[in-house]
């Protein structure tokens, strides 16, 4: 099933087609399509690009440089770079940042920092996460701590992604450990060249740099970098997560992630037959594709309803689930259409330098890698379980 546009809508479509075919380099969309691992300088090109463009604040008003789109142009957007092999956009400043400064930000922060989010001229990154906060992210215990005209901050952040490329990071501090938990944290952005800030590596089994711990020792931070009120800061962290778990969605990614997993099922064979008439096979790639029919049409929804004014809830929160489980489905189906391929994790292959031809198909390449590194998908962003209280909570009232 297809989703039917306007005229209007299939004319956007092809301009959107159109500038993927002159602006995305075919090197580019190699790396992405193959899994290959993207430098910083591939991650920020892309973002000029768009930039240029005006495309890049996709989900941002006109007046603070968005393109005035509307759900359905968002949708056809984000679907067509992802079929193309453009690279998912790093998050933090446009998707996560951005709304949050735009609806609790004063004019100044919004004038200074919301342009250098288009421009690049920052790199940010999300500090939530600690050492005993992930997804009891309430209990956070680095602080801030006013002394005069500055924060002084202490404590740690971890799993910050892509980390060791920021210049900025948004953090969420206690400013008050007498009142309720939630109730004691701001929204506080930290210059990651202070004095006193620490970033340090977590290499992953895969032996790649994705993630990090960040330290905060005695780190002065201005005050006119609290975003918002002090002691406020639960607020504005569950509105950019809305953000974010609509986002981790991956509607596009999945759609073509999909089709890969048809090309490669129907090159190998099985019993003397393409994978992809296996009974067993076919009905498990029958359910993920009719799943993900469906969250297309409720991914719709949810961005219709934040374009008309309104924030995504615990439609965020189904499409967070949702969306991750048909991503790792997918995956797991591509790793087994492999079989025996996928097994040896080729590094050469994910960095692009291997010279000699790798045995087994292109698909088999990346799909233990993709596999395995993607289970974090139900975890990152409020687990899948965390997730589910919150449908319970806000839908059924437990």
């Amino acid at each position: 099933m297809d989703l039917q546009f306007t005229p209007q809508e299939q004319a956007f479509r092809a301009e959107v087609q159109a500038f993927l075919k002159e602006k995305l380099s075919p090197e580019l969309a190699h790396k992405v399509q193959s899994g290959q691992i993207l430098g910083k300088q591939d991650l920020q090109g892309w973002h000029d690009v768009l930039n240029e463009r005006g495309w890049l604040a996709n989900h941002w008003p006109k007046e603070y440089g968005g393109p005035g789109w509307g759900a359905v142009e968002k949708f056809i957007f984000e679907t067509e770079c992802a079929l193309a092999g453009a690279p998912r956009l790093v998050p933090f400043g446009v998707n996560m940042l951005g709304p949050v400064l735009i609806k609790y930000g004063n004019e100044q922060q919004k004038n200074y920092w919301l342009p250098r989010i288009l421009n690049g001229a920052d790199w940010w990154c999300q500090g939530y996460s600690e050492p005993g906060s992930g997804s009891d992210l309430a209990s956070v215990k680095t602080t801030a701590v006013r002394d005069g005209d500055h924060y002084i901050v202490n404590g740690q952040k971890t799993w910050t992604t892509l980390g060791q490329h920021a210049n900025m990071i948004f953090c969420l501090v206690r400013t008050n450990k007498e009142v309720k938990a939630q109730a004691g944290i701001s929204f506080l952005l930290i210059d990651m060249n202070t004095p006193g800030v620490e970033v340090r590596p977590i290499i992953t089994l895969d032996g790649e740099h994705e993630v990090n711990e960040v330290f905060f020792t005695d780190v002065k931070v201005p005050v006119e970098n609290l975003v918002g009120e002090e002691n406020k800061g639960w607020t504005y962290a569950k509105y950019l997560l809305t953000y974010e778990r609509t986002n981790i969605a991956g509607v596009g990614f999945s759609m073509a992630s999909l089709e890969k997993l048809k090309l490669a099922a129907s090159r190998t064979l099985y019993n003397g037959k393409p994978l992809i008439q296996d009974p067993l096979f076919a009905a498990r790639l029958a359910k993920v594709e009719i799943d993900l029919e469906n969250m297309k049409t409720t991914n719709l929804r949810v961005i219709a309803a934040v374009a008309g004014g309104g924030v995504p809830g615990a439609e965020s929160s189904m499409l967070k689930i949702k969306g991750t489980e048909i991503r790792q489905e997918i995956l797991s189906l591509i790793r087994r259409a492999m079989g025996p391929y996928a097994v040896p994790f080729e590094e050469a292959a994910m960095h692009g330098t291997n010279t000699e031809p790798t045995v087994g198909p292109e698909e088999a390449f990346s799909a233990a890698a993709a596999y395995f590194n993607y289970r974090k998908l139900s975890i990152f962003g409020g687990s899948n379980e965390i997730q589910k209280n919150i449908i319970s909570k806000m839908i059924l009232g437990l």
